[in-house]
């Protein structure tokens, strides 16, 4: 068998912290679900807006880690931590058995003053680093480039600093267009970064989401695909249905391709996920 057929991908899944308690208790029993779909691990966001991330990103972790016995990974956002807030929530962390996080810049918000100890997301791994060896890091990567980044070289250098800081592992945006990702892996592989990217993957399943999506990223909208949002636009159910059609194309051809792993961003949708599990179980299959 050769090493390419032999290489296994992974699984894994995203989730966010709800902001009301209907929206938490509706996630509890996705978690349920998304249990029986074996994932190799569930990553919790965590938005610079968020004020008290003990009580939403890491009571989930725990929840997720603790009650589900999935590997959780606890988002951080470094612009607006100070060194005391990171020190209280790794402490916290580690308590709770959890010793993976993956460590993001995060957005600017207008108007709002950072904290100023950590400018970049490489600054935020070296901190970690430095403070507890036992942290599994990950970092995100952006295949179209960051919104911030002057150009491509810039973002793959700033990238590398990333991963030599510390992340074991990067998690990619999500994209449409797998060529991209594809050209990004080989940008990488010059640059002499060899850490695992997993390609991020959000199914699109209804036509505001993919409204907000194209009008909020920079993300590229292939032809085809938007022609399914043109041809189903007023047919929900059918623009579902294609629009997992079309999630689950992406998967297969990058699992073909000897892709690290696809991490699904599920909106905390547990029959999206279900659906896309089912349908590429056999490609995970050890």
């Amino acid at each position: 068998m050769s090493e390419k057929s032999a290489h296994q991908p992974t699984l894994s899944f995203e989730i966010f912290p709800p902001n009301t308690k209907v929206g938490e208790e509706k996630l509890i029993q996705t978690l349920s679900e998304l249990k029986g779909l074996t994932p190799k691990f569930i990553s919790v966001t965590c938005s610079n807006r968020q004020h008290n991330i003990e009580q939403s990103t890491v009571r989930l972790a725990d929840y997720v880690q603790n009650q589900l016995q999935i590997p959780a990974v606890a988002h951080l956002p470094a612009l607006y931590l100070s060194k005391q807030q990171v020190n209280q929530i790794l402490t916290a962390l580690a308590q709770k058995g959890i010793d993976r996080v993956l460590a993001l810049r995060g957005d600017k918000i207008a108007g709002v003053p950072t904290k100023g100890d950590f400018q970049y997301a490489s600054d935020l791994v070296s901190y970690v680093k430095s403070k507890n060896q036992a942290f599994t890091i990950s970092g995100a990567c952006y295949p179209e480039v960051h919104p911030d980044s002057a150009n491509r070289v810039e973002d793959v250098l700033h990238l590398k600093q990333k991963v030599e800081a510390g992340c074991t592992y990067l998690v990619s945006q999500l994209f449409f267009d797998n060529q991209s990702f594809y050209q990004f892996q080989e940008n990488c592989a010059l640059a002499g970064i060899n850490v695992p990217i997993l390609a991020g993957i959000m199914p699109i399943v209804n036509r505001n989401q993919a409204i907000r999506l194209i009008q909020t990223s920079k993300t590229k909208v292939p032809a085809k695909f938007k022609a399914i949002l043109e041809k189903y636009e007023h047919r929900p159910q059918a623009l579902r249905e294609a629009g997992l059609a079309y999630a689950i194309d992406q998967i297969v051809d990058l699992v073909t391709q000897n892709v690290d792993g696809i991490h699904l961003y599920t909106m905390n949708q547990a029959q999206t996920a279900r659906d896309i599990s089912q349908a590429t179980q056999a490609l995970f299959a050890s």
